[in-house]
Order: C-alpha cells, then sequence, then structure tokens
C-alpha cells in the first residue's frame, strides 16, 4: 500500500499582519498547494491520500472557497479520505454539512465525519487496508479519541491505518495548536502499521509509525520544516513504513532579527534582502546601533527588498542612529538650528522609552535636508 499522508491545509485562513494584495496572494497559494499535491500523487501513481484534519481553517468560509477546495481535487481521480480536524470539527452543522448541501464533494473523496474503520481496498494490486479514523466532533477535547482503535479487529492479512488529529501527549507541548490529546503509544496499542496524524503545522516524527505531516503551504513564521507531504510505502502488515518527505510548498517563510553594529554587519543585511525574490514572506528586526548613513542604506535596502518579495513585516524601530562628524558635514547639521535638533535627538535616544522616536526622527532630518539640498542645486 502506498499512500499520500497531508494535513493541515488550513483553507480560508486570514492573513491579518499583511496588506489585502498579500493577503490575496498567500490565499491563492494554499489552493494552488492543493492543486500541485493532486498532480503529484497523480505522477506517483500513489493508492490513495490521507487529510488528517483542519483541510479549513473555520467553519465559516465562504461557499465559493467550499467550491474552489473541492474543484482543486480534480488532477487526481483517485480516494482522498478528509477527516475533520479542531478547526473544521465535524459540528452538528459544519462546514462539511454545507459542502454536502452543496453537492460539490466528488464521487472519489471520503469525508471521515464519525469514529469508525473505512476499508481502502486493494486497487492497482496494493494489499488490502483498513482506515482506523477518528475525527474531532467538536474544536476541542479532553479524551484520546483514538482510544478505540485498540479495540477493533480487522483481518490478520490487512494492513491497519490509523487517521487523527491532536497533540502526542508529552511529545508537542510548546504551542501545540489544539488541546485534544493522543497517546505516544497508540501505534503500539492499536496494533497500528502507520497512524497518520494532523495538528502540527511541520514534519514530525513521533516514532517510526507516528507522523505529523504538517501544512504543505508555510503560513507561520516558525523553522519546524512546514510545506510538506509524505509519501509513505507499506509493503506488508507488521513491515516498518518507509516514509519520504516532498516538499510541495511556494512561499518560504524567513524570520530574522540582525543585529547591526559595524558597517560588514549592513553588508552583510543587503546581501542577504537582495538574495530573497517573489516566493519569500520576510518578518525583519532590525537591532543594534549605525551611523545615519549606514542606517539610510538599512531602510533603502529595506524597501527595496519590499520590491521583490511576497510579503514583507520589517521594523528598525530598534537600530539607533548615531550620527558621525562626517554625516553631521553631509547635512550641513554642524551648526546653528539644525545642529541643536541633532544634539537635542541624540540625547534623546538615552532614553528608552523615546528612543525609537528619535532614531526615526534622526533619518527623516536627514531625508529631508538631503532633499533639500538636491533642490538647492538644481535652482
Amino acid at each position: 500500500m502506498r499512500f499520500l499522508h497531508t494535513a493541515d491545509w488550513q483553507i480560508g485562513t486570514q492573513f491579518g499582519q499583511f496588506t489585502a494584495e498579500e493577503t490575496a496572494h498567500l490565499t491563492e497559494a494554499r489552493f494552488e498547494t492543493v492543486r500541485r499535491i493532486a498532480s503529484l500523487v497523480t505522477q506517483r501513481k500513489v493508492d490513495a491520500v490521507l487529510v488528517a484534519g483542519d483541510v479549513f481553517d473555520q467553519q465559516t468560509v465562504s461557499d465559493t472557497v467550499i467550491r474552489k477546495l473541492f474543484g482543486a481535487l480534480t488532477g487526481y481521480a483517485g480516494p482522498w479520505f478528509m477527516l475533520p480536524g479542531n478547526h473544521d470539527a465535524a459540528l452538528a452543522e459544519s462546514v462539511w454539512t454545507r459542502a454536502q448541501r452543496l453537492g460539490c464533494v466528488p464521487a472519489n473523496v471520503k469525508l471521515l465525519l464519525e469514529a469508525g474503520v473505512t476499508p481502502l481496498g486493494a486497487a492497482n494490486g496494493a494489499a488490502p487496508a483498513a482506515l482506523l479514523h477518528a475525527p474531532l466532533t467538536q474544536r476541542n477535547t479532553y479524551d484520546d479519541t483514538t482510544e478505540f482503535f485498540d479495540a477493533i479487529e480487522t483481518p490478520a492479512d490487512c494492513l491497519r491505518i490509523g487517521i487523527a488529529h491532536g497533540s502526542v501527549s508529552g511529545i508537542l507541548q510548546e504551542g501545540i495548536d489544539s488541546a485534544n490529546p493522543i497517546a505516544p503509544s497508540r501505534a503500539a496499542t492499536a496494533r497500528l502499521d502507520y497512524l497518520a496524524l494532523g495538528d502540527w503545522h511541520g514534519v514530525y516524527e513521533v516514532n517510526p509509525r507516528i507522523w505529523y505531516a504538517g501544512t504543505p503551504e508555510q503560513d507561520r513564521f516558525r523553522a519546524n520544516e512546514p510545506g510538506h507531504v509524505l509519501d509513505v510505502r507499506i509493503d506488508a502488515p507488521g513491515d516498518a513504513p518507509v516514509v519520504e518527505r516532498v516538499h510541495i510548498g511556494k512561499y518560504r517563510w524567513k524570520d530574522w532579527t540582525p543585529e547591526i553594529a559595524v558597517l560588514s554587519d549592513v553588508e552583510l543585511l543587503r546581501e542577504q534582502l537582495r538574495a530573497l525574490n517573489e516566493n519569500d514572506v520576510l518578518r525583519l528586526r532590525v537591532t543594534g546601533s549605525a551611523t545615519l548613513a549606514d542606517a539610510e542604506a538599512v531602510h533603502v535596502a529595506i524597501e527595496e527588498a519590499r520590491a521583490r518579495v511576497r510579503a514583507l513585516r520589517a521594523s528598525a524601530s530598534e537600530l539607533r542612529v548615531l550620527p558621525t562628524e562626517d554625516d553631521l558635514a553631509a547635512l550641513g547639521a554642524r551648526s546653528g538650528y539644525l545642529a541643536g535638533v541633532v544634539a537635542r535627538l541624540r540625547a534623546l535616544q538615552a532614553d528608552e522609552t523615546k528612543a525609537a522616536a528619535a532614531s526615526e526622527a534622526l533619518l527623516l532630518l536627514a531625508g529631508f535636508q538631503r532633499e533639500n539640498q538636491r533642490e538647492a542645486r538644481a535652482a
């Protein structure tokens, strides 16, 4: 049996920290990734696709989003098995019941809305398999929904594959997405050949038979191996699964906090920013201190990068600006009223509550002064 394990598509995610234009691209990328998954599994001739929860990010997505998601599956004619997670739990009235009323769920898509066992079949010579599924029927549960797997009986020649959504107890405590516990011994106690999990947004091997696939399209600034799907092959009941990580995501989310101390730090940051392209989403927080000229160079590099990357959240408010004598001479601020203003702003930088505003004011003052100088030369 060969199948693709994926999870946490989070269709309908709201990217509130980004602009409307950036959000539109990030939203569309999630549909593009689903279409790439469909193309990938067709090329690899897998027997089924298991989606371990959180297909949708929220119950209130529009009908258009629902139709568009199921339309993105048409590139693969084999079976899709979709499990409700904590974001799209199988409530009495849910995104799943709406999809059924809309009549947009393809015949080859099986919605696992109730706990139980579903045969995976033995198409193309694959070994017969039983899919033990534990959907979430509410956003948070405090009992292990996979516990009933232990009591399920299946034929001896049948692969036992589990699918669930939640947090393996004692493994993923930091930043878990939900409170739904799963025993770390479940594969052993339920005699599972493989347990496909969703909830953690990065690839994670709990043990050789229990895996998180992570989200196939990164949606957070967290370096935990997002952007993958898992190609899983199990030759016979009891055999160890062979798991291949396949990168499928479009955008690379980067979180940088460079500290500026010397000119080489500025040059390194400029080189790193120049290496970015339209597939990068960047959060940047610049700290440290720099001369006025170097601070201006940092700001220019950030704005140039903004035009190249898909989305950028940048802050240089913690970069302290320290004008040199050469900076002051270039601005004509070594004497007179302007020199007094610069001196006052430099003094304000010693106050932590005013340092960011003072540094920004110095940069604005430098910009205005340079503009005045250009206009004077032009005249």
